[in-house]
């Protein structure tokens, strides 16, 4: 029986199944130098996830890693480069996820948009018979960019076509046949959105992407979603640029210290907050699971992954 590590509790369902077919040991659930201590050279395979990562210094400490398999599409938080020196594959579960978090994050741009959450809040304090919230925007016919028209981004990008948005992208290079329009320049591209959505991936090369200047350049009217990494964006100048009204509002799903959030944002009447919720659907996540499970039994069986990085 293949001994894995596991680095945090997914499902109960998922946990329950992968335990009752492998031997599984939860580090979340013993001392961990204690455990990799009595059982580093009997691991095989470190189950994980875009939440928990997997670092260089555990890849090092387990001399017989044959994978490493991860629930999530992000994989920033997995020291890939330090598998690969070593020949470790890795997967995640890309795809199955496109549309859920795509609806969320246009489910964001018309809550900014419309104030749906501030007026539930409203509604509920009993202020209504009191007074009325400010006006809120459109949103049909208003421009859309999209900073990394990958799978997720082209979803979004999709869904704004019930809506007649005007959509434009910024990527590192033009996506070949794209009908949508591409901005080489960050800031151009932010300058000219309404609605600037964020499904870059994270890591090193992607990291405080979205700075001061983007945030400017946004505006006082532009409103920001955030569906990718709390890495992408320059947490503490957002935060200045929403104190100071330099930026119209924000819909926030990541953070850059999950699951901490910055205190300021907490009473911003124009920020939407969610708890990383972008595939939080039974749907999706049983998705996900599946995906997980397709990707180990193949490389136990085969020595592949269905969907390696």
């Amino acid at each position: 029986m293949t001994c894995i590590l596991q680095l945090g509790p997914l499902t109960e369902r998922f946990d329950r199944g992968l335990a009752a077919q492998h031997e599984v040991l939860p580090i979340w659930e013993r001392d961990a130098d204690a455990l990799l201590d009595q059982h580093a050279q009997r691991i095989e395979v470190v189950v994980t996830s875009a939440r928990f990562g997997c670092t260089a210094q555990l890849i090092e400490r387990l001399p017989n890693l044959r994978a490493i398999v991860s629930f999530g599409v992000g994989y920033d938080s997995i020291d890939v480069a330090a598998a690969r020196a070593r020949n470790i594959p890795v997967s995640n579960t890309p795809d199955v996820l496109n549309d859920c978090v795509a609806d969320l994050a246009f489910g964001m741009i018309i809550d900014c948009a419309r104030q749906m959450s501030r007026a539930d809040r409203f509604v509920r304090a009993g202020e209504w018979p009191s007074g009325s919230l400010p006006l809120g925007s459109k949103v049909s016919g208003k421009r859309l960019g999209i900073v990394g028209l990958g799978r997720i981004g082209e979803a979004v990008a999709k869904r704004s076509s019930g809506f007649d948005m005007q959509v434009r992208y910024h990527n590192r290079r033009p996506v070949e046949g794209s009908e949508y329009g591409y901005e080489s320049n960050l800031v151009e591209l932010a300058r000219w959105s309404d609605f600037l959505v964020l499904t870059c991936p994270g890591g090193e090369s992607t990291r405080n992407l979205i700075n001061r200047e983007v945030l400017d350049a946004l505006g006082s009217k532009g409103v920001m979603i955030n569906v990718s990494r709390g890495s992408v964006v320059d947490e503490p100048a957002l935060v200045e640029a929403l104190l100071e009204g330099r930026l119209g509002g924000a819909g926030l799903d990541v953070y850059a210290q999950e699951p901490t959030v910055p205190q300021a944002l907490l009473n911003l009447p124009n920020v939407v907050l969610l708890p990383h919720i972008g595939s939080a659907t039974e749907e999706t996540r049983l998705a996900m699971e599946e995906l997980l499970l397709a990707n180990l039994r193949a490389f136990l069986e085969r020595g592949e992954l269905v969907t390696a990085v």
